[in-house]
């Protein structure tokens, strides 16, 4: 694997079964009930990225954002095997753009995200609030 190109780029129709796949085997199962959620998932977000190894999705990204001011980043996972090289740092990148007058946002709810994010440039913030989702996704089965 050390010697495998990887690329980064936006998300493709084609990437759809590799990132389903990618994050339920990684801890999205429970988010992602199946194909067609994920899709809607993907439909509804403004930036989307993979990252890709021998036409393989080993990493992937996804932001909710209006382009001027505010952005949800909501998902970035890399497979296992993968990390520590940057793939998700770079996700990331692709993701925000450089764009500094974006606010992004984030849930660092895993154990090592904290420490992931803030070598990105994110801090801890006081100001935000959450309210829950009060169930899980239905209806796309």
């Amino acid at each position: 694997m050390k010697n495998r190109p990887v690329q980064i780029r936006s998300f493709a129709a084609t990437d759809l079964e590799g990132a389903f796949e990618l994050l339920t085997a990684h801890g999205w199962a429970h988010r992602i009930p199946n194909r067609p959620f994920l899709e809607r998932l993907i439909t509804a977000s403004q930036r989307v990225a993979v990252a890709t190894s021998q036409g393989q999705v080993i990493g992937f990204a996804r932001a909710i954002t209006d382009g001027l001011s505010n952005g949800y980043l909501s998902m970035v996972v890399v497979a296992p095997q993968w990390r520590g090289r940057g793939i998700g740092k770079s996700l990331v990148d692709e993701i925000v753009k450089d764009d500094d007058s974006i606010t992004w946002v984030l849930r660092a709810s895993r154990a090592q995200a904290p420490a992931f994010f803030a070598k990105l440039g994110f801090v801890p913030s006081n100001d935000a609030m959450e309210r829950a989702r009060r169930e899980a996704p239905t209806g796309y089965f």
